[in-house]
């Protein structure tokens, strides 16, 4: 008996699909860490109307599915992933200024990075402390970007989200809790859009503000490797960097992974590193901190496709 195709498989021939379905893609292409084996499908939307036509075909085929943006953040198996990962692109990579009101919004697919720089070219003061930060608008937003002293959720007047099965949704920047790398952003809603208060500024003061930050960034990060980033949150009143360097970790090696010699909280892909090295990596640092001041590390880092660690 013939097999049936299933619904993504049909969108995929579906002209008037906006938007571009590839299967069994390497997620190694679509993360930060270059790392990931693949998934079912990835599936590009330049539209609300294709991402609707894409999760109605999840839903269809019973397909489990992730936003990775540009996986700045995200750790993905080796195995890959048994699903569909979205990105959005097109109309969700466009941004809007308000001149009168000094405001912006903007597609959550859009790069974090040029959004900063656009903002500052127009001459507004707001979003300083994202220089350098990897990623899209969306991770942002939902993992409440930021430093210690200044985070994006305090410059949200509004987002939009998008409901499978309900469709778009409007929350007002109040309506959110905003926590340390963390929200209240329901895990089945997909960020399209937000809007953005900025402030007007005297450019040569954004310029020192923002070179004085990537300055610092790449004195104490290693950019040289691929990386998420930094791979656990804070602890309350600790550096997860210095607690994971106390305990004798900085530099350590697992294949092709490393926590770095210059930042402890970053775990690097050193020479063609695999998923298991890094989350080896992981785990001894969460052991070792664990033994000795009994304080549980905290991933910041998202892991996709490890069946323990499976949140659909």
């Amino acid at each position: 008996m013939a097999r049936h195709a299933s619904d993504l498989e049909l969108l995929r021939f579906d002209d008037e699909f906006d938007g571009e379905i590839r299967l069994d893609e390497p997620l190694s292409k679509h993360t930060t860490y270059r790392i990931g084996g693949p998934a079912k499908a990835f599936v590009l939307v330049n539209s609300v109307a294709a991402l609707n036509a894409a999760m109605a075909a999840c839903a269809a085929d019973e397909c489990p599915w992730v936003l990775v943006g540009k996986g700045s953040n995200l750790l993905v198996s080796d195995a890959g992933f048994p699903g569909v990962a979205l990105s959005l692109a097109g109309e969700f990579r466009n941004w809007n200024f308000d001149e009168a009101d000094h405001r912006v919004v903007v597609g959550a697919g859009t790069i974090l990075s040029r959004l900063v720089q656009e903002v500052f070219h127009r001459g507004y003061s707001g979003m300083e402390f994202a220089v350098g930060t990897p990623g899209t608008v969306g991770g942002a937003l939902r993992m409440n970007a930021g430093t210690k002293d200044d985070w994006i959720g305090s410059r949200v007047v509004s987002v939009t989200t998008f409901a499978p099965g309900t469709g778009l949704k409007r929350y007002a920047g109040s309506d959110i809790e905003w926590v340390y790398r963390s929200t209240s952003f329901p895990d089945d809603e997909i960020i399209v859009e937000c809007e953005l208060q900025l402030e007007p500024a005297v450019s040569g003061s954004i310029h020192d503000r923002m070179k004085a930050l990537l300055d610092k960034r790449k004195a104490s990060q290693p950019l040289e490797y691929p990386s998420c980033g930094s791979v656990f949150k804070n602890p309350e009143g600790h550096s997860a960097g210095q607690l994971i360097d106390s305990v004798g970790l900085k530099g350590s090696l697992c294949g092709g992974a490393q926590i770095s010699e210059k930042h402890a909280n970053f775990i690097v892909n050193k020479n063609n590193a695999s998923a298991s090295d890094v989350r080896t990596l992981i785990e001894r640092a969460q052991e070792k901190v664990k033994e000795h001041y009994g304080i549980e590390l905290q991933p910041e880092v998202k892991f996709l496709g490890f069946e323990e660690d499976l949140k659909i």
